[in-house]
């Protein structure tokens, strides 16, 4: 029931902010419609960056996993860059290093990195979702100032 609310909400808001555009003027119109598009844009770019952040950490979630079942003694090879590998020996699986941003690492145990993947993915998927929320009515505003734009536009030719 509360969605609904919502939604009648968002359509009461919309009416509003369309009756508003109508009286703006074309150049208005043109600093709102390109405007929003930069700003969807760049929703877009934060949309694409979360992605790719939550798919590294799910990697490493399944790759601690992974580490975990190896006996210790197992000879492996290590990742220096994403292309170098060396080989090298698993002499404690219950002790990683966490990246937790700008070149630093810290120690953790096996369950904890674990745990800061998961709790890393949570949090990436909600920004996510809210992102997803504000770039879709963005989008939505950059649609009704263009529709409103292309009729004032249309209003103004001469008519042959």
């Amino acid at each position: 029931m509360a969605s609904s609310k919502g939604g009648v909400a968002t359509s009461t808001a919309a009416a509003a902010r369309a009756s508003d555009m109508e009286k703006m003027s074309v150049e208005q119109l043109k600093g709102i419609k390109e405007q929003t598009d930069l700003e969807v844009n760049l929703l877009q770019d934060s949309l694409n960056n979360i992605k790719t952040a939550t798919g590294r950490l799910e990697v490493a979630a399944t790759s601690l996993k992974d580490l975990s079942l190896r006996p210790q003694g197992k000879k492996m090879l290590v990742p220096l860059t994403a292309s170098l590998y060396v080989p090298g020996t698993l002499d404690d699986a219950d002790r990683v290093l966490v990246d937790i941003g700008t070149g630093y690492f810290v120690e953790k145990t096996m369950n904890e990195g674990k745990d800061y993947c998961e709790r890393k993915i949570n949090l990436l998927k909600c920004n996510f979702d809210q992102l997803i929320e504000v770039a879709t009515k963005k989008k939505t505003v950059a649609d009704e100032a263009g529709a409103i734009l292309q009729a004032k536009l249309r209003q103004l030719a001469p008519t042959a």
